[in-house]
């Protein structure tokens, strides 16, 4: 019962890596390829973290 309200930190992480992608893509269209460049790392190691946890969900 108490289960449901704890927070899933797959789905958390997940929702920050694509805000992430989001923003970097955004930084690209305005041509601002720094932010892109520093948006787009930030993106990769939050993947880097996300992805272990997707292989043990499946």
């Amino acid at each position: 019962m108490f289960g449901l309200f704890k927070s899933d930190p797959l789905k958390k992480l997940r929702k920050q890596y694509d805000a992430k992608l989001e923003e970097a893509m955004n930084a690209q269209r305005n041509g601002n390829i720094r932010g892109y460049a520093q948006l787009s790392e930030e993106a990769d190691a939050l993947w880097k973290q996300l992805e272990p946890l997707e292989k043990s969900q499946s």
